[in-house]
């Protein structure tokens, strides 16, 4: 006696209802495997400061999906305390002396395309684009790196007229009595970093240079307790504490104190 194979017994059985499992492959098939989505972004920017920061990196153009990552010391470049921005100083890059060792940078990368990408040129004004080699890229999370693109970095640039030498990352001012490191700038790229947990956000904290004793804290109502306008700031003041030394950490003052060693300072 010969028995239906199990496909006709199926078939038999979901007869009416639905088309037998054998005929059921789609209609024009293929291995779709290394199929590209288009518009794939190939130009991506590595922030190293306040861009670390989702909120403050979002506010100059739409929502950007970020990965940390690690440029390495081999590129040649130490972040530092170097960008003077009207009434302070913000984090720059600067090139590693003779003598000296370039130093690891951990920041955030993320795609810039378009008019997004020249919004952030806009935003970086005094700043050029420097690339970066992808082979001196590492990713620090779970998320990998783009496999191509190119991978660019804002370096400040002082021009020969400005003091400077009109090269990316040399010749650059250190904060001065005008041009104090603000906390209110310090919290952002510190609490960027928390984002990412506290080792990262450390890791900015140890390998930036240029921590000076023009320091002016300048949060809002400084002195009240510090969860009233920021939550976070508690935790910028523990890491704070915990990375810097004592020296460099009582150079910070409110307002009034920085005024009387301004005024101090001049009439010395």
């Amino acid at each position: 006696m010969k028995y239906p194979s199990k496909v006709g017994l199926i078939c038999a059985a979901l007869a009416g209802f639905v088309v037998c499992a054998s005929v059921m492959t789609p209609t024009g098939a293929g291995d779709w495997q290394g199929h590209k989505l288009p518009n794939i972004p190939t130009n991506f920017i590595v922030g190293f400061g306040s861009l670390i920061n989702s909120g403050s990196r979002n506010s100059t153009a739409s929502a950007r999906i970020a990965i940390p990552v690690r440029v390495s010391a081999s590129f040649g470049y130490i972040r530092s305390w170097n960008e003077r921005r009207e009434g302070f100083t913000a984090l720059g890059l600067r090139k590693a002396k003779p003598g000296e060792s370039g130093v690891t940078i951990n920041a955030v990368l993320y795609p810039a395309e378009g008019p997004d990408g020249s919004q952030f040129d806009e935003r970086e004004e005094g700043y050029v684009k420097v690339e970066v080699p992808m082979s001196q890229i590492e990713a620090v999370g779970w998320q990998r790196l783009p496999e191509t693109g190119h991978f660019w970095i804002y370096v400040p640039v002082r021009s020969v007229a400005q003091g400077g030498q009109g090269i990316p990352g040399e010749g650059l001012p250190e904060p001065d009595v005008e041009h104090p490191l603000l906390q209110s700038y310090i919290d952002v790229v510190v609490e960027g970093g928390l984002e990412y947990g506290e080792e990262f956000a450390r890791e900015i904290v140890e390998t930036t240079d240029g921590w000076s004793r023009f320091w002016l804290n300048d949060r809002e109502f400084a002195r009240r307790p510090l969860w009233v306008l920021d939550p976070k700031a508690a935790r910028v003041d523990e890491l704070l504490k915990r990375t810097l030394t004592a020296a460099q950490l009582s150079s910070r003052a409110f307002p009034e104190v920085y005024t009387e060693r301004v005024r101090a300072g001049a009439a010395k």
